[in-house]
Formats: structure tokens, sequence, C-alpha cells
């Protein structure tokens, strides 16, 4: 079953997530630190003009990677009670 359907295992893939960039910035900060705001455009129809959008994609790492590191107590508690989970539960 894909994640996106199962609440668990997308609990999980977000976990991963943050701890995945939070673990990358302590490594090699310029890495995510160069793209806070996102680079990619997407370009939509707007009222007889153009209007540019920015798709934060590559901002979203960023931010799981703040969100590790000024959550971090959280973070480990949340990954501890999924690793229970996932481990005795299931």
């Amino acid at each position: 079953m894909s994640a996106i359907f199962n609440f668990q295992s997308l609990l999980t893939v977000i976990l991963l997530l943050i701890c995945t960039c939070a673990y990358i910035r302590s490594l090699a900060p310029s890495l995510l630190d160069r793209n806070k705001t996102g680079d990619l455009s997407l370009c939509l129809p707007c009222l007889g003009g153009v209007t540019y959008l920015t798709v934060r994609l590559l901002g979203i790492f960023w931010k799981c990677a703040r969100i590790g590191e000024r959550k971090s107590p959280y973070v480990a508690v949340c990954c501890i009670v999924m690793a229970f989970s996932i481990l005795f539960i299931q």
C-alpha cells in the first residue's frame, strides 16, 4: 500500500524526511541553505496575463531541516514512538 493512503506510513515518511534533512544540513549546510526560497517556477495563466508562481519544492527540504533542528526533542520523541509502534504494535 502506498504511503499516501496509509496514515502511519505517511507519518513515517515525514519523520524520515525531517531527520534526513536535518542530518544533511548538519554535514553540509550550504547544500540546503541555498534553496531557502526554491528556484523552480510554474507558469500559470491568470486573467489575460501570465503569473509566475514560485514552487518551493527545494525550499521544503530546507524547512524540514529547520523543523528538525528547532524541534529536535519533539522529533526525537515522535521517532521513538513511531519505532515502538512499528516494532511492537504492527
